[in-house]
């Protein structure tokens, strides 16, 4: 996978690519994390690549001549480009599941900044619109981060057991059961006894039941109702 990244702070985004899963995934060769300064395909001496909006209002508008110009040169006949705005579909488990599908795909993130973009680079120039949530940030750069994390560890071989990325939150439409570790016994907080027993099937149950149970108290509005 190659990913493609156009911001106007590149190095913002070049410093989480050190660490955690970018590393890990780039290091193992499953993905191609590339950044690009935005003011590279401007062509005036400030470098602008906002303007006032038509019409009048507060804030500044991202233009549609440099985004144009570097998807230009960076598309390919595979590349889906995406953006972030509030008016995105929101983002799921189930919408990175289908991102992360193919191995061969390229993307090209878009990150916004100020009041947004030209609604033409939305008409025009963008394939995939997400929200990552109901609430205002300063810039792209953030929600970008948060949507290639959820795809490259969805990638076969970057977690290091592939079967946490099955068995967790969101994954069947529940939140995933609680977790337990050593001591068995910290101040009189125990482990539940199921889970020391040994037993899978009657582990497995367990979990089950107490997935649907916290799912149901904490987020119905996720649980389909043909499953319960």
């Amino acid at each position: 996978m190659k990913i493609d990244i156009i911001t106007i702070f590149p190095q913002q985004i070049e410093q989480f690519l050190k660490f955690g899963i970018f590393r890990i995934a780039q290091q193992k060769k499953v993905v191609e994390v590339e950044v690009h300064d935005l003011r590279k395909w401007t062509n005036d001496n400030h470098k602008s690549v906002d303007d006032k909006p038509y019409g009048g209002g507060a804030g500044m508008v991202m233009k549609i001549e440099p985004i144009y110009d570097a998807i230009m040169e960076l598309k390919k006949e595979n590349t889906k480009v995406i953006a972030t705005t509030p008016h995105g579909t929101p983002l799921k488990q189930s919408t990175l599941r289908k991102l992360s599908d193919s191995s061969n795909e390229h993307y090209i993130f878009l990150c916004g900044h100020y009041e947004g973009f030209d609604q033409r680079i939305l008409d025009t120039l963008v394939d995939i619109n997400i929200s990552i949530g109901d609430y205002i940030l300063s810039g792209g750069e953030l929600p970008t981060l948060v949507i290639i994390d959820g795809i490259l560890r969805l990638l076969p071989g970057v977690l290091g057991n592939d079967q946490s990325a099955i068995s967790e939150s969101f994954t069947d439409n529940t939140l995933e059961y609680p977790q337990y570790t050593r001591p068995e016994d910290f101040r009189g907080m125990k482990v539940p006894e199921v889970l020391l027993r040994g037993n899978h099937s009657q582990i497995a149950v367990w979990r089950d039941n107490k997935s649907r149970e916290i799912t149901m108290k904490k987020r119905p509005d996720i649980v389909k109702s043909e499953k319960l």
